[in-house]
């Protein structure tokens, strides 16, 4: 009973967060507006409230709760907005950078097509700047989030651990490889990430971070199960 409210809540805030959005078009007027003229600080709350959220959800998944001792709401939080503004950062040079190279390798107006409404074109250069962010950021910036990971949970989750030098050298040396190459770089970029960023690269800009945020559900889930893995 008690897990069944606490979904029923979970939903609610989901249901706040969104809704608005989709019934009031000032709502949506006001996110498209802001996102234009402050996208790191739409960035960074937008992964600070979306992407923990998703990673409750997985512990919810792993745990049959959505939060525990060790968790670290608030530091996750916070974390996660930096990654968020990272993350902002990458995609519009990938975006904007993959364009260019491609017209470099005779792909003609490529940097017009990703402007342009939908086309088979732009479906293209979708999957090259997918491929490219994938490929080149995503294994650092997994890497770098399961090191963050690890730091606020050896502090109990704690709010010191936004204060307290990372170790890096010691957590990396600890991690587990076999886990992390064969299930999440192996298996979740080329099955997973590359086909969701291909459909995020397709959209019009001011809703690829949004995707991108919204995406974080799944990586919860993806963590979730990476981390039952590195239990066995």
């Amino acid at each position: 009973m008690k897990n069944l409210k606490s979904d029923f809540l979970f939903v609610l805030v989901v249901l706040a967060i969104f809704l608005p959005f989709i019934v009031l078009p000032s709502a949506f007027d006001w996110y498209i507006t802001t996102n234009r003229s402050h996208p790191l600080l739409l960035a960074f709350i937008k992964f600070a409230i979306l992407a923990t959220m998703g990673e409750m959800f997985g512990l919810r998944i792993k745990t049959g709760h959505y939060t525990a001792p060790a968790f670290g709401i608030i530091p996750r939080a916070v974390i996660w907005g930096l990654l968020g503004v990272w993350i902002a950062i990458a995609m519009k040079i990938f975006a904007m950078g993959t364009p260019i190279f491609m017209e470099g390798m005779g792909f003609q107006s490529m940097t017009k097509i990703m402007q342009d409404p939908f086309t088979l074109s732009k479906l293209f250069g979708a999957f090259c700047i997918s491929v490219g962010l994938n490929t080149c950021y995503a294994p650092v910036f997994m890497t770098v989030h399961k090191v963050t990971d690890t730091h606020i949970m050896q502090h109990q989750g704690n709010i010191k651990a936004l204060f307290t030098p990372i170790r890096f050298g010691n957590i990396l040396s600890n991690l587990d490889w076999k886990v992390q190459w064969g299930f999440v770089f192996k298996k979740t970029i080329p099955f997973f990430w590359i086909p969701a960023h291909t459909f995020t690269f397709s959209l019009p800009g001011d809703f690829q971070v949004l995707t991108a945020a919204l995406l974080s559900i799944a990586l919860g889930l993806i963590l979730s199960i990476a981390s039952l893995k590195s239990k066995k």
